[in-house]
């Protein structure tokens, strides 16, 4: 079955780079901004409904090229002599269907032309992270929302936000 659904290509390096938090955690441990960045783009894959693709440039790293999914994101390292910007164009030329969008999360502007004429939308690491704190808001005040509904006395009443965010992410994996 194909999957027909909206598609968003993310420039994993180029959001790491571009989001303030996961520049700074990044300076500390490149693997923490990775996974913070995969956690957070599986919250908005769950709330967005569109399928999200994380592509990580191995450029200079022999030997990679592989792909696996994590907390049900579909993740890419590319491959030896392959940069992340090849693969997406790759990607998109593969995706392209009539009744799907793809839009390329990269704040590279040559990236943005080039993935622009083959029939994608893109979008920048900023407005990327504006549509991502968006439904983080929203998942927050569902939440709330849900909780204040509720007269009756149940376990949730008694978890921190943060708990009940970790709860909820468990939920959707």
């Amino acid at each position: 079955m194909v999957n027909l659904r909206d598609v968003l290509l993310v420039d994993a390096y180029n959001m790491i780079g571009g989001w303030p938090e996961l520049a700074q955690l990044a300076s500390m441990n490149m693997q923490e901004a990775r996974d913070r960045l995969l956690e957070r783009l599986a919250d908005y894959q769950a709330f967005s409904g569109k399928q999200v693709i994380a592509v990580f440039d191995a450029y200079r790293v022999p030997g990679l090229g592989k792909s696996f999914s994590q907390s049900k994101i579909q993740v890419y390292f590319t491959k030896e002599k392959e940069t992340a910007d090849e693969t997406i164009e790759r990607l998109v030329g593969e995706m392209s269907q009539r009744r799907r969008q793809i839009y390329v999360a990269t704040s590279d502007l040559i990236e943005q032309n080039v993935i622009f004429a083959k029939g994608a939308l893109r979008l920048s690491a900023r407005e990327l992270l504006i549509e991502v704190e968006n439904s983080e808001r929203e998942i927050e005040e569902q939440i709330k929302r849900e909780r204040v509904g509720s007269n009756r006395n149940t376990i949730d009443d008694k978890l921190s936000p943060e708990q009940r965010k970790l709860f909820e992410r468990w939920r959707r994996e």
